[in-house]
């Protein structure tokens, strides 16, 4: 058991920084998304 305790704390911050960079990501992908369903009416507005 207590073999693990570093390793967690060795992996934790990596595994941290991970976590919310994926959920940035998300938040911008789901932003994109969005632009993009609006497209086809911003072009026939032209």
């Amino acid at each position: 058991m207590l073999d693990v305790l570093p390793f967690i704390s060795e992996v934790g911050f990596p595994i941290a920084v991970t976590l919310i960079l994926l959920y940035r990501i998300e938040t911008k992908l789901d932003q994109v998304i969005q632009s993009i369903d609006r497209l086809p009416e911003r072009i026939s507005k032209l």
